[in-house]
């Protein structure tokens, strides 16, 4: 019987995730990353944010051709929509965008304009929770780029865990990583990264939510400056 099968026949994929996380927490991203591709084959992809395209060059590395998933929210600066077809046209992935049921100017028409100001959490939910949650439906595993040292809310990342709220394995191969871990790989391989990185911002996330951040501020400062929301909601 094959992994696949296995899988699919029930196997506990919460069980499995459990365990991997603790046999797999030393690897290196790499290691995990093939682990994941062995395990789940095309049932399993990368979620990519084009703020940086390390997960997605370290995963093409394990399994040539796989899936990257981009949700574009219809409010993303183009830097971020350029680095996607960046990413589309020179790595040996599958680029697959992601888009909310509705447009902007649609969303607009039924909750009001600048919905990202006054309700950041619907926005959110409307424009990245939703069609994430909707476009992972073909797979049972999804890895992302989500580091230990990039805020508190992040400190305890498992390299792999349980997604309770979809139900799926959730690979973070570079949770150990640290930016000049991130940095030296970029440097390296050459890998693509978001031209907004080098003006000043340290996260970047949709344009009218994100700001350059100021020497010493927490990387993740610039996402929803003034409020106390530092999530949109795809990681909890």
């Amino acid at each position: 019987m094959t992994a696949d099968q296995e899988l699919r026949d029930g196997r506990d994929l919460k069980a499995l995730a459990e365990q991997a996380g603790r046999d797999l927490e030393d690897a290196s991203p790499l290691e995990i990353l093939r682990w994941a591709a062995d395990t789940f084959g095309p049932r399993f992809c990368v979620t990519s944010s084009m703020e940086d395209a390390v997960v997605a060059h370290l995963a093409s590395r394990a399994f040539p051709g796989v899936d990257v998933v981009f949700l574009d929210t219809g409010y993303h600066f183009e830097e971020t929509i350029g680095t996607r077809d960046a990413v589309e046209a020179v790595m040996d992935v599958n680029v697959i965008t992601l888009t909310p049921r509705r447009t902007v100017a649609e969303q607009d028409a039924e909750h009001g304009p600048r919905l990202y100001e006054r309700d950041p959490d619907l926005c959110c939910a409307l424009r990245k929770v939703r069609p994430l949650e909707e476009g992972l439906t073909a797979y049972d595993a999804w890895a992302t780029g989500l580091r230990r040292d990039e805020s508190p809310t992040r400190a305890n990342t498992p390299v792999v865990g349980w997604d309770e709220k979809r139900r799926k394995v959730k690979v973070s191969p570079i949770a150990r990583w640290t930016q000049d871990d991130v940095d030296a790989y970029v440097a390296e391989h050459g890998v693509l990264t978001n031209p907004l990185l080098t003006d000043g911002y340290t996260s970047v996330g949709c344009a009218p939510c994100t700001r350059r951040t100021a020497e010493g501020e927490d990387a993740r400062a610039g996402r929803w400056a003034g409020r106390a929301k530092t999530e949109c909601g795809l990681h909890g």
